[in-house]
């Protein structure tokens, strides 16, 4: 969103100090950052888009195997960073997507939301992951294209759960590896009424175009019930319920249920897609 400029000076270094990997770097935004270093393209965005197709767009301008997403405000603490998190692309060729564990510079604390686990336990602990943390991903291209992308028919939230979930009706999976680390500062979960709703919108959105009909209604129930416990003030619930609203009436773009052999695949590895 070009409102970070050092952020994205210090993200770019970081990327660019990365050793026995050859990279293809594309910066997207609102208008097209000052400051880059050379050798690196940038796309200025005249309209108005959600951050799906943003990363569409910049997966559309690079060329590689794999894609790695990063926000601009994250930064890659060692050198051999990405070539950690590509090799066991190398090892497992259905291994779809590949998550690092981000912790904050400072205090070394991992936020439960950035651990794509149900309930963002145990920080350290690798395993097999259903999600993903949309900020910090590495993704593997072929893979990527035959899911169809990023969904960008949403706007900001929940874009990193649709594609999961297509990836791994796909016969693929993904993993959780945090002994790769990225550096992010730990910022407050508070959100603006305008996130909430987006949240609420996105979610119900990617439940009915990802989901088989008779679960639909037990993952609304489920979420529904989970928000109202976590969200005690009547404007945030207010705009949560706008939101869910929203996600009822309009479209929730093209139809793509998943397989009930993906349905417990999902749960086999930890998360029946009701959660």
């Amino acid at each position: 969103m070009n409102d970070r400029p050092d952020g994205v000076s210090r993200t770019l270094e970081h990327l660019l100090s990365q050793e026995g990997i050859a990279l293809d770097v594309v910066v997207v935004g609102e208008v097209a950052p000052g400051e880059i270093p050379a050798g690196i393209r940038t796309v200025g965005i005249c309209r108005s888009v959600g951050i799906p197709e943003r990363r569409n767009l910049a997966a559309s301008e690079v060329k590689g195997d794999y894609l790695f997403f990063l926000c601009d405000d994250t930064q890659l603490p060692a050198p051999d960073t990405l070539l950690r998190l590509a090799t066991p692309f190398e090892r497992d060729p259905q291994l779809a997507y590949a998550q690092p564990r981000t912790c904050d510079p400072v205090t070394g604390l991992t936020l439960r939301r950035w651990v794509p686990r149900l309930f963002g336990t145990h920080p350290t602990r690798p395993s097999v992951v259903t999600t993903m943390t949309e900020g910090a991903v590495m993704v593997r291209r072929n893979a990527y294209e035959r899911a169809g992308g990023w969904p960008e028919h949403l706007h900001l939230s929940h874009e990193g759960m649709d594609l999961a979930w297509r990836l791994w009706d796909l016969g693929y999976h993904g993993r959780y590896l945090p002994r790769v680390t990225l550096n992010r500062p730990a910022t407050t979960s508070a959100r603006s009424l305008t996130v909430h709703r987006f949240n609420a919108r996105d979610r119900v959105r990617t439940v009915r175009r990802c989901l088989p009909r008779p679960l639909i209604p037990l993952h609304l129930a489920t979420w529904s019930l989970v928000t109202l416990c976590r969200l005690r003030e009547g404007r945030t619930l207010r705009a949560s319920l706008a939101g869910f609203r929203e996600g009822l009436a309009e479209g929730p773009g093209s139809r793509r249920p998943m397989s009930w052999g993906t349905v417990y695949r999902l749960t086999k590895a930890g998360r029946p897609p009701i959660l």
